[in-house]
């Protein structure tokens, strides 16, 4: 019982000591492009499903 405690106290730690560093310019710009390319297609088979069921 006492490992998992210790255990258990180290991750808390961790977790309160966890300080991410801020994305990079470059990587959200990739991203960016990414997520466009994505909405984009996602958008083109909307609007061909749309104009399936008009028909």
């Amino acid at each position: 019982m006492q490992r998992i405690e210790t255990a258990l106290g180290r991750i808390a730690k961790a977790a309160d000591d966890y300080r991410p560093a801020p994305p990079s310019v470059s990587g959200l710009v990739v991203e960016h492009g990414r997520l466009r390319e994505a909405a984009t297609g996602a958008l083109k088979e909307l609007d061909e499903l749309i104009e399936r069921l008009e028909r």
